[in-house]
């Protein structure tokens, strides 16, 4: 039997449709508008012709870039620093949540407090500076990746997420004889795909967008990721080949902007299953 839907919610299912599109339009049309303008005249797209499809279309913006070997080394130096902070971020972690999540844990209270308490306050800039250049890590790859190794709202994800699991698969490998370690590794981590690949997509986004600690510790060229690449074309002015030829750079930035965040957006349609899941685990646990 066909049930008639009343008049209230037609009308709500008309205007969550309308509402779906306008949020599809604001996100999709800033991506085509870059797209068109890293293609399009640089004199058009400098005086504002170029409003949503390219005209007068040209790739020297692209020619540019990728003749440019400063781009190749940027983007090698981006993929090292996001692949290296991703694999230790859940490394560490889950060596960290796992234990929190078990009430035998000596001291839990007071360990969860004491991270809780880094997420209204933290050491400053200085201070963070001044450890990493005693600890000898300036100019290195660990300058960008340590000192946002973990982050907290992370770690309680992570928690609580374990703490869903089912302790009659832990209590059953215990009982084959694997230990803590043993268990963790072939138990709970290959059940917590969802929240590994939440955490491991957030913090592949935040490193691959992240220019401050290498503006802050990096001085040689040649560590430089994208980010900073992309930052002197858009802030700077400053044109990649470094000879003062500025008659592309508007499209420059365009097409810098695609070429920096298409890759990252790529990545996301292979674990969006394990996303939605983890992202909607960590957050009914409280």
């Amino acid at each position: 039997m066909k049930i008639k839907e009343s008049l209230g919610s037609r009308v709500f299912d008309v205007l969550n449709i309308v509402l779906m599109v306008l949020l599809m339009v604001v996100m999709v049309y800033p991506m085509v508008y870059v797209f068109s303008a890293s293609i399009s005249n640089n004199a058009l797209v400098a005086s504002g012709e170029v409003l949503l499809w390219p005209k007068d279309i040209t790739f020297i913006a692209y020619e540019q870039l990728i003749y440019n070997p400063d781009l190749w080394i940027s983007y090698w130096n981006t993929i090292r620093y996001t692949v290296t902070q991703v694999v230790l971020t859940l490394l560490v972690t889950s060596a960290m949540a796992y234990p929190l999540a078990k009430k035998w844990l000596p001291g839990r209270r007071f360990i969860l407090l004491m991270a809780a308490f880094t997420l209204l306050f933290g050491g400053g800039m200085i201070p963070t500076f001044l450890v990493v250049q005693k600890l000898g890590m300036l100019d290195t790859i660990w300058a960008v990746v340590l000192p946002s190794l973990v982050s907290t709202w992370y770690l309680f994800i992570m928690r609580t997420f374990f703490e869903g699991l089912p302790e009659e698969l832990e209590d059953a490998a215990t009982i084959d004889g694997c230990g803590s370690f043993q268990v963790l590794l072939r138990i709970v981590l290959p059940l917590s795909m969802p929240v590994m690949a939440t955490i491991g997509l957030f913090t592949a986004v935040n490193q691959w967008n992240a220019f401050f600690d290498a503006l802050i510790y990096l001085n040689d060229r040649t560590l430089y990721p994208l980010q900073i690449m992309l930052r002197n074309i858009l802030i700077a002015g400053t044109n990649v080949q470094g000879e003062g030829d500025l008659s592309h750079l508007e499209t420059l930035k365009y097409a810098m902007i695609m070429i920096a965040t298409l890759p990252i957006l790529f990545v996301y349609p292979f674990i969006q299953k394990y996303f939605v899941q983890g992202a909607m685990i960590g957050s009914i646990k409280g």
